[in-house]
């Protein structure tokens, strides 16, 4: 018998064995066919791949001298070491890393409102507001927790610029500067971090502003300061345009070779 009829008996084999196994599946109770669900669909998915892939004549000869093919074939793809649980938790981080993105650029999206309350009732930008408060106190909260999950320099810095991402740096650097000139006196901060703090631009008013002042140890907050002024300053650098280089027809233009006398204009009365 060819190769080509010896695969469609198998698969017709094959397929028997699949409906049979479906009419014990739908003679149990729903709990147990949940058991049984990763093998039904793991045994269709052997009877496709052989729909569309045919095996060499002696190959299709040698299933189908099993009495159960298709159930053989199964035990041997179940007792298989495959990468199976290693793609589903690249997909489940993946997932994660996709949505934690949406929420970082909708709450990089929220401008720092920098006037008062009452100009905000006043002009109907109470909800403008709110957003802007609520967003610095949960960047407060970040920068809390990436102080205290962060176990050496290293990590802090990784951290400061997580921080950065997800509430940019006109945030990042408000309510550091009101936690930083709110401790001013502290002499575990360094005065070059206070320095930097009385240079941020400030808001309006200073009205709540103590909601979102950071509550972590004094050392560790002018670590992080440092770090994520340092952080800033590189992204900064980044999105500068870089200085046109001239060609090197401009710099021969701009400088006569050595030994030459530029020419003089044409006086056109002359000629």
């Amino acid at each position: 018998m060819d190769a080509e009829k010896l695969n469609q008996e198998l698969y017709d084999k094959m397929a028997t064995e699949q409906e049979r196994f479906k009419h014990e599946l739908l003679g149990m109770s729903a709990e147990k066919v949940l058991d049984h669900a990763y093998e039904y669909t793991i045994r269709e998915d052997i009877l496709m791949a052989l729909e569309f892939n045919d095996l060499p004549a002696s190959q299709a000869a040698a299933l189908l001298a099993s009495p159960s093919p298709l159930a053989d074939i199964f035990k041997d793809f179940r007792d298989m070491e495959t990468g199976h649980m290693d793609h589903i938790r690249e997909c489940i981080e993946g997932r994660a890393d996709r949505l934690l993105e949406t929420q970082r650029e909708a709450t990089r999206s929220i401008p720092l409102y920098r006037e008062n309350v009452r100009y905000a009732r006043e002009n109907g930008e109470l909800a403008a507001f709110e957003a802007s408060y609520q967003a610095n106190i949960a960047c407060r909260d970040a920068i809390e927790a990436a102080i205290l999950e962060s176990q050496d320099g290293e990590q802090l810095s990784i951290a400061a610029k997580g921080v950065l991402a997800e509430f940019g740096p006109d945030r990042v650097s408000h309510v550091l500067a009101v936690t930083l000139l709110e401790r001013r006196d502290d002499e575990r901060l360094s005065r070059d971090a206070v320095a930097w703090a009385a240079s941020v631009p400030k808001l309006n008013t200073r009205a709540r502003c103590s909601d979102y002042m950071i509550n972590s140890h004094s050392f560790h907050l002018d670590d992080f300061t440092a770090l994520a002024r340092r952080a800033m300053a590189a992204g900064r650098e980044l999105q500068e345009p870089a200085a046109k280089k001239p060609s090197i027809k401009e710099q021969l233009t701009a400088k006569p070779v050595p030994g030459e006398t530029p020419a003089k204009p044409r006086d056109k009365e002359a000629r």
